[in-house]
């Protein structure tokens, strides 16, 4: 099967670089109802994370967000991509963004068990739409 590849749309939070900040922002999303396609947290420096929220329905977010005072970034853009694991899932996709000449400014990829795999990816926003059309979305 061909991989597929999704404009997505993702919001980011800063928080605290100790034990539960994680659990204190998600557990509200949870039970809110937001269902996250991706997430990703990781170290920013001064004692603060920046967690990675890519959620199904950008809406439903915000909206618990704001009940919950969670402070969001303004929307950001990405791209998600999944197919059946093999050797060099991601390779083909990142040869389409260097072809074009394409900068990818960072990614995450994973097995996702079950024979596959997801992918997020990260350009320039500058660069999004020539990306889109390079990985034909």
């Amino acid at each position: 099967m061909a991989d597929t590849v999704r404009r997505i749309e993702y919001y980011y939070v800063k928080v605290p670089d100790q034990p539960g900040t994680a659990a204190r922002t998600l557990g509200p999303l949870k039970q809110s109802g937001v269902n996250l396609i991706a997430y990703l947290a990781f170290p920013i420096g001064d004692k603060q994370s920046q967690l990675d929220l890519v959620p199904e329905n950008p809406a439903a977010l915000k909206e618990a967000a704001r009940k919950a005072d969670i402070p969001l970034s303004t929307g950001k853009k990405a791209f998600l991509i999944q197919g059946d694991d093999r050797v060099g899932a991601t390779a083909g996709t990142v040869s389409k963004l260097a072809e074009a000449k394409i900068n990818i400014i960072g990614t995450m990829a994973t097995a996702a068990g079950g024979g596959r795999y997801g992918m997020v990816l990260w350009v320039a926003p500058a660069d999004y739409e020539r990306a889109a059309k390079a990985l034909g979305v």
